[in-house]
């Protein structure tokens, strides 16, 4: 018995700490999936305004500032826009995560942006993850037609 109890531990807190998005200062310089040339950079409002009118990026390097980082694994990420919007970032292949020191800072993200409709209950479960109210949460009535961004590797800029 006591071994099955000790098993369930095990299992627990193994589970409990692969759930934590990765420690990390989020320092300049700093790389997180495929390293990133920052050189070629566009800023974030170029890029929107070229999706929003229909083109994508199949391939392309954006610089723009953290606003949120997904609390519980760091498996995704918001940027700033003018006028209080944001575009979501989800990782390439959920194949890297960032650590919650990146919200406010600066970085060149590598990857692919696309416009994309969000259902609802994508909507509603990035609501979970941010920890919003459930008031904030039930609110959310209708898909979202946004920026999506895929990032292959994110680096740090300041």
């Amino acid at each position: 018995m006591k071994k099955i109890v000790f098993v369930c531990l095990l299992i627990g807190a193994t589970l409990g700490a692969s759930a934590q998005p990765p420690a990390g200062d989020a320092k300049p310089g700093d790389f997180y999936g495929e390293k990133v040339n920052p050189e070629g950079a566009l800023a974030l409002t170029d890029v929107v305004k070229k999706v929003m009118g229909g083109y994508d990026f199949a391939d392309v390097k954006i610089v723009a500032t953290v606003k949120e980082v997904c609390e519980k694994k760091g498996c995704w990420l918001k940027l700033e826009l003018p006028a209080g919007q944001e575009v979501m970032v989800k990782m390439k292949d959920y194949g890297f995560f960032l650590p919650l020191a990146a919200k406010g800072k600066k970085v060149i993200i590598d990857g692919e942006a696309k416009s994309k409709t969000t259902s609802v209950a994508e909507l509603k479960h990035y609501a979970e993850d941010a920890k919003k109210s459930q008031a904030e949460i039930d609110a959310i009535k209708e898909p979202q037609k946004e920026v999506r961004i895929t990032a292959k590797g994110i680096m740090i800029a300041q």
